[in-house]
Order: C-alpha cells, then structure tokens, then sequence
C-alpha cells in the first residue's frame, strides 16, 4: 500500500511553488550522496543512534558515506525535509544501493541476517 501524500492539486496554487521548494537543496544533496555510494547514513550531531549505524558498518567492514546535519540545537526544519521526502520518522536514514532501508536497528539486522552484503554484493 504507497503511503499517503497529499496530492499537489489539493495544494492553492499560491503556495505550490514553495511546497516544492523548501528545502529541496537538502533532499537533492541526499538523492546525490545515495546515487554515488553504496551505503549513505544521514544523520546528525549528539544522537547516539547515526554513532550505532556507522559503528556496526565499520565492524562489518563496510564502507559508507556520511551525511551530518545539525544537531538537537538546531537545523530540525532541515531535517525535517528529509522526513518529509522519505517518510522515514527518525535518523539515521540509511540509504542501500538508492534505497532507503530504515534506521539503525533495521541495519543492524541486515548485517545480522547477512542480507546486507548481498545487497552490495
């Protein structure tokens, strides 16, 4: 079941523009880091759970790509975009070969089951 996006002709036409432009810079930045490497984490400073992500990737001997963006201070509107863009709640956002496969503990069992390493294999 695709998830629920509201439709951009239930946007005003005023405001579509800026609908699609908030923020974009950051989701474009994320879209290119994730075509380029095989492994992006996107995350931010002081949350112990992007550190778990890139962790478990170093023990595993798999190398990735890492995207920082603000901290629990500040850059949450940002963020926010990429929340928006990929429906993922929370960082880190690890992105696979382009795709989006959850957060730390969702890596954390592809590692585990070996499912990971066929994925880049």
């Amino acid at each position: 079941m695709p998830r629920a996006i509201l439709d951009e002709a239930q946007l005003h036409p005023a405001i579509r523009e800026r609908v699609a432009n908030l923020h974009a810079d950051i989701v474009r930045e994320v879209q290119e880091a994730a075509a380029r490497h095989p492994v992006l984490v996107v995350g931010m400073r002081q949350n112990p759970f992007p550190k778990k992500a890139r962790r478990a990737l170093a023990a595993a001997g798999i190398a990735h790509e890492y995207l920082e963006y603000g901290s629990y201070f500040g850059g949450w509107r940002r963020r926010n975009a990429l929340k928006m863009w990929t429906g993922w709640p929370t960082l880190p956002l690890v992105f696979v070969k382009g795709a989006l496969v959850g957060g730390a503990e969702d890596l954390a069992k592809l590692i585990a089951s070996g499912e990971l390493k066929r994925m880049l294999a």
